[in-house]
């Protein structure tokens, strides 16, 4: 399945979510939970400045679905967010049996983009959702959003110097 456009809106309120979260003093990162009718089920943004590394969006998702919803609900929905889930949020949607992902940008994208910010490594290798969790159902990058992503991440990492 590709990305259709009914959805850019949601990768847009992504988008929007990574904007707050920069705004806010944490990575840019932001993602939306909708249910397999469309309705959209719950949003969040990183929430990792306070020193919490684990608070990032797809992991909060992947916890309010597995207490809000059903199994063949959660299977049924999507998470879109603006960059490719980490192994750890890779591995909370697939342990929670949450349907299919789209992202803005890959984890391939963002690891080129610190490069050019030389930026040091992540302490977690960004791997592709499909290396940690070969079952679930994912689509991206989405080239109409990735530079609004990618100005997010330079603005946030010039701004640490």
């Amino acid at each position: 399945m590709t990305v259709e456009d009914v959805e850019l809106p949601h990768l847009r309120r992504c988008v929007e979510l990574a904007t707050e979260a920069l705004d806010a003093g944490d990575d840019p990162f932001g993602s939306v939970l909708v249910a397999g009718d469309g309705s959209v089920l719950a949003e969040d943004r990183n929430r990792t400045a306070a020193g919490d590394r684990t608070r990032h969006p797809e992991f909060e998702l992947a916890r309010w679905s597995a207490a809000h919803m059903t199994p063949g609900e959660r299977a049924a929905a999507t998470v879109y967010t603006s960059g490719e889930h980490c192994p750890m949020c890779a591995a909370a949607h697939a342990w929670v049996g949450l349907g299919r992902i789209v992202y803005v940008a890959s984890s391939a994208q963002l690891l080129t983009w610190l490069a050019e910010l030389d930026v040091p490594a992540p302490p977690v290798r960004p791997l592709p959702v499909a290396e940690i969790a070969p079952d679930v159902t994912v689509d991206g990058p989405v080239p109409e959003l990735t530079e609004a992503v990618r100005e997010l991440h330079r603005r946030f990492h010039s701004a640490r110097g």
